[in-house]
């Protein structure tokens, strides 16, 4: 009937709240500022991390009541917190899970870990945090993604896609099969109203960027700098807006043409 109100489903919750987002990796960098930026624009969040909320570095008022702290190598724990995460939406849609976390680990001197000096425990953990975790996370909550028809996104890296002077093999082959894997769920997901796409940062001044890899690599960039996370936290706003509807499958580059 034309004008009708719609009736929720038995047991359904109406969506009529603020936008819902899942955040991995949220404790600093691009993830803390995708979380500034996205609160600023009326979201909730539910940031999860290794670390526990500190409420120093992350000012929001809800962050306590919205942060489940997981450690998503283990892939037990990853489960209790999508447990957790289902909870805290309490029958809610879920408008935006963003794959955020990733390890990069060094050799004890901090050099870079190659395809032969790489340990098989070290090629698990890397592998279970950049790639099995956002797949899982995914389709833990695909009821409430479907329900907020929602969006994906996985960050991956311009590592991917070519050898780094600093990333090591396992996290640039775990980025380049995540971008892959992008493609699979935008296959997979999008008769259900989910789309997934992926970004790929470059040089991002975060903490884990050091000024001497900075001095170097800055000079190369056409843009002649590196980029800031609320750069970064910009793309991944559209993404997970209206204004990207209809885009689903895709891996947009962040790196101020470094790949030119």
């Amino acid at each position: 009937m034309p004008g009708a109100i719609p009736v929720p489903r038995p047991g359904a919750v109406a969506d009529d709240g603020p936008k819902v987002m899942v955040l991995t990796g949220a404790s600093r960098g691009i993830g803390h500022a995708t979380v500034r930026l996205f609160a600023e624009n009326g979201w909730r969040i539910i940031t999860c991390s290794r670390q526990p909320f500190d409420r120093a570095r992350c000012p929001w008022e809800e962050g306590p009541d919205d942060h489940v702290q997981v450690d998503l190598n283990d892939l037990r724990a990853l489960n209790l917190a999508i447990v957790d995460i289902k909870a805290r939406l309490a029958g809610r849609p879920l408008h935006a899970l963003i794959n955020n976390a990733g390890i990069s680990p060094k050799a004890p001197d901090g050099s870079r870990l190659s395809s032969l000096t790489t340990p098989v425990a070290t090629w698990t953990e890397v592998f279970n945090v950049n790639f099995l975790a956002p797949v899982l996370l995914a389709r833990g909550l695909f009821d409430e993604l479907k329900a907020g028809r929602g969006t994906v996104v996985n960050v991956t890296s311009i590592v991917g896609s070519r050898v780094h002077p600093f990333a090591g093999t396992a996290y640039a082959t775990s980025k380049a099969a995540l971008a892959c894997l992008t493609r699979e769920m935008a296959h997979d997901f999008a008769p259900h109203g989910i789309r997934v796409n992926a970004i790929a940062p470059g040089e991002i001044k975060t903490d884990i960027l050091s000024p001497e890899t900075e001095e170097r690599l800055a000079p190369l960039i056409p843009m002649r700098r590196v980029g800031s996370p609320m750069e970064v936290a910009s793309v991944l706003q559209f993404l997970c807006s209206d204004a990207a509807s209809y885009v689903t499958g895709e891996e947009i580059h962040i790196n101020g043409g470094q790949t030119l």
